[in-house]
């Protein structure tokens, strides 16, 4: 699979390009274009001492740079990949959008050649959880698993090493999603609430920027919705996906995953089977309930119950989401600095059962 990103990048021989934002998602992309040699712009709002080796290493290798306060100025390339943070409603974007440029990014370029089954993730809480419990329960499975997206990792340039059977678990926002034309295989949106709106022009927009995880799907994908959820209730109303999974705390899906009397059930037609017993979880707090519903519900088929017992009971969760870092003194001390919205810090409170 290896040709597959060297023949994407042949599209691009005799245009300009801009990539917008030097961070992590877009540096292996920067770096293959670069090595590709094709004419490539790099624009970032910090300054070349800000940037460091990084800027000059890439103005060695024959990138033109446009940084500081300026970088969104002149943007005449044809085609502009934008980092996630910048939204494309930006008046420079749609200037130059105006003026012929095609505007991407590095996880629609994903989308165009990956190589194998996608399996993506998106809410205003728990999407990093479920992704990361999606991916652990698959590699539990036995399968190659590459995650990546908002969770940190852009996977573009690790197409090369993916194969057909592997599955690519991807964590997606807003941000990422509002340009997307293009769905993954399995759909999962664990919730929504108003989130983001200090960028988001209103709670409109961050519904239909979400709404484009399934917007695209074709009818042999699967969608998953959290049934507890009106929008995302109302989400699967118009879905077209040919496969639609609900999960719920609260109440009996006829397919999906859901909560009874502490039992979780995976349901098909009706006909339901016991999983397993909630407490037997061993990350703490409803939410990871949730959580794991979300996770079993895009999976079922593909992975065990088996298998999906053993990874409730043994998975410790990521980095950052009620975190014990120490006990002393008595007083336990968590790192939950990933609970960035109200809704968040409140679950990851009530997840605690002593005060």
């Amino acid at each position: 699979m290896k040709d597959l990103l060297k023949s994407y990048l042949k599209n691009f021989n005799n245009k300009k390009i801009a990539v917008i934002g030097a961070g992590v998602s877009n540096t292996p992309l920067i770096d293959a274009l670069l090595d590709a040699g094709i004419d490539t712009t790099v624009c970032d709002k910090r300054s070349l001492t800000e940037l460091g080796d990084t800027a000059e290493s890439f103005k060695k290798r024959g990138a033109k740079l446009r940084l500081g306060d300026d970088y969104l100025s002149d943007l005449s390339e044809d085609i502009i990949f934008r980092t996630p943070g910048l939204m494309p409603t930006n008046p420079a974007l749609i200037e130059a959008v105006k003026q012929g440029a095609a505007l991407t990014s590095e996880i629609e370029a994903f989308f165009e050649i990956c190589p194998c089954k996608t399996i993506a993730v998106t809410g205003s809480d728990g999407k990093t959880t479920t992704t990361s419990i999606i991916a652990e329960l698959l590699k539990n499975e036995g399968k190659t698993v590459h995650i990546g997206g908002n969770i940190g990792t852009p996977l573009l340039c690790k197409t090369g090493d993916m194969q057909t059977d592997d599955i690519a678990v991807i964590e997606l926002s807003s941000f990422q999603l509002i340009t997307m034309q293009k769905s993954p295989d399995t759909a999962v949106v664990t919730n929504l609430s108003p989130n983001h709106l200090d960028v988001h022009s209103d709670m409109k927009e961050y519904i239909e920027s979400k709404r484009n995880i399934f917007k695209y799907q074709k009818q042999n994908g699967r969608a998953v919705f959290n049934l507890d959820n009106d929008i995302t209730k109302e989400y699967a109303i118009n879905a077209p996906a040919g496969e639609k999974l609900f999960f719920s705390r609260f109440e009996e899906v006829k397919n999906g995953v859901y909560l009874e009397n502490g039992t979780i059930y995976e349901a098909k037609n009706g006909e339901k089977v016991k999983i397993m017993q909630s407490e037997e979880i061993i990350l703490p707090g409803v939410h990871n309930i949730e959580n794991y519903l979300a996770a079993f519900a895009a999976v079922s088929g593909i992975v065990s119950h088996k298998t999906m017992r053993e990874t409730a009971k043994s998975f410790h969760g990521v980095p950052h989401r009620i975190e014990l870092v120490r006990k002393f003194r008595g007083v336990s001390y968590y790192n939950d600095s990933i609970a960035s919205s109200p809704s968040r810090a409140i679950a990851g409170l009530r997840a605690l059962s002593t005060p």
